[in-house]
């Protein structure tokens, strides 16, 4: 049986705009799976922690200020880890941009990390310029000096140069000679003689064979 054309009219007309639409809506659920397939396979973003690193290049001898420092984001596990508070520590060390500021990197016991050998000690050469021929790395002998008798006794043998800090020849030792600050690692049975060599003889060294 035929049905009436006031009731088939409607829905021709609703076919007749589906038709018309359906690229438009082939587009429209096309884009939709495109989505969904996006939100699905997206991953979330990695985990990170924050690693207090320096903003700018820093020099040797620098006291380390709160504008020195910035804050980067690393991936858990490749940080540093017990990293110290660098802030009016002195650098033993330069240090680039983004780089953290370890204990290694800082005037202090730190210098010594891997070697529980030795001990960091801080001598004032008091020929500045002599101290100035001197790179952290070096080995050398420490020797004390009498300019009365002129002789000298090695106090300190093949120990490494730790740092340089400030080049403060201005500053005035123990022993009223202008000189330089050196930071050295010395063996533990050679701390007293090193001290003790600082404060009474003009102490002098020699690069080790």
């Amino acid at each position: 049986m035929r049905l009436p054309d006031r009731l088939t009219r409607p829905a021709r007309a609703v076919r007749r705009a589906v038709l018309a639409r359906r690229r438009l809506l082939a587009a429209v659920l096309a884009a939709v799976a495109v989505a969904a397939a996006l939100q699905a396979t997206a991953r979330p973003a990695p985990a990170t922690v924050a690693v207090t690193v320096a903003a700018r290049d820093l020099p040797v001898g620098a006291v380390v200020g709160p504008e020195d420092l910035a804050t980067a984001a690393w991936a858990p596990g490749s940080a540093p880890v017990d990293l110290p508070d660098p802030v009016g520590r002195v650098l033993a060390a330069p240090v680039r941009a983004g780089e953290p500021v370890t204990d290694v990197r800082l005037v202090g016991p730190g210098l010594t990390e891997g070697r529980p050998d030795l001990v960091a000690v801080p001598v004032r050469l008091p020929d500045a310029g002599m101290a100035a021929l001197l790179e952290v790395g070096d080995e050398i002998d420490l020797l004390a000096a009498d300019p009365r008798s002129g002789g000298a006794d090695v106090v300190a043998s093949g120990v490494p140069v730790l740092a340089l800090p400030v080049d403060d020849d201005a500053a005035v030792g123990g022993n009223g000679l202008t000189g330089r600050l050196v930071v050295v690692g010395a063996a533990v049975t050679e701390v007293t003689a090193v001290a003790d060599a600082a404060t009474r003889s003009f102490l002098t060294y020699a690069w080790s064979r």
